[in-house]
């Protein structure tokens, strides 16, 4: 399954087919991805306590991982995922434009630069005391 969490993904079949969306959760098992907006299905909730209130929930319904398709964040546009290795590093890239979409990986360089400083010292300020004036003693 090449679709990951956090994913912005391109419906392409269906009754929600040209919508875009963040997927929020993965089922590789069953192969289907639940993305936000997409497949909203009505459910009635019967209140459990004397002061709920028993109500009608919207929630999102998972949908099959093919017939959506990864957007690439540089391009902007539905890709299909390539597989390459870089720096020992098995990464996901766009077909297209050949950004890397795996984003921990991307911004695994940036993190291990700041690590190399020396974190500054945190120092606290202390209120300024009053001084008392000289002839009042």
């Amino acid at each position: 399954m090449n679709v990951k969490l956090n994913d912005n993904v391109l419906v392409i079949t269906g009754k929600y087919a040209g919508k875009q969306g963040k997927v929020i959760a993965t089922s590789p098992k069953s192969g289907k991805v639940t993305v936000e907006g997409i497949n909203v299905q009505k459910k009635a909730q019967k209140a459990r306590k004397a002061n709920e209130v028993s109500k009608i929930v919207e929630k999102e319904g998972a949908i099959d991982v093919s017939n959506v398709m990864v957007v690439c964040p540089k391009c902007d546009k539905a890709i299909r995922v390539k597989h390459e290795v870089v720096d020992g590093k098995k990464v996901r890239v766009c077909g297209k434009c050949g950004a890397v979409l795996d984003k921990a990986y991307a911004g695994k360089g940036k993190a291990v630069e700041a690590k190399a400083e020396a974190p500054k010292k945190r120092t606290r300020k202390r209120a300024a005391k009053a001084e008392k004036p000289a002839d009042a003693e």
